[in-house]
């Protein structure tokens, strides 16, 4: 018994919290809110102020995909993926634009 408890309460170990898979699940997870933002933009319905919403949230989700990106920089296949999420952040970005100037 004794060893079980030194055991549950020895010293902490410090562990790396970056682990590829977590950070695949969060690329995923990012990468999906940018296409429901896409989805979103694309509707006829909105006025302006929902039209810059909808862009200031893309510009920022796609900077939360680049600094995941940006952690995984061995990894060739995901700077494409920065790539277009900072496009699609110009493109609600210039949506925005249009609306408030038209």
């Amino acid at each position: 018994m004794l060893v079980v408890t030194i055991g549950l309460t020895g010293c902490a170990k410090h562990v790396d919290t970056r682990v590829a898979g977590d950070d695949d699940a969060a690329i995923d997870a990012v990468t999906a809110r940018l296409e429901e933002l896409r989805a979103r933009e694309q509707e006829d319905d909105l006025d302006c102020a929902e039209q810059c919403d909808v862009s200031a949230k893309t510009c920022a989700t796609a900077e939360q995909l680049c600094g995941l990106v940006d952690r995984n920089a061995d990894r060739d296949d995901l700077p494409p993926r920065c790539a277009k999420a900072r496009e699609q952040c110009a493109g609600a970005g210039d949506g925005c634009t249009r609306c408030q100037a038209g």
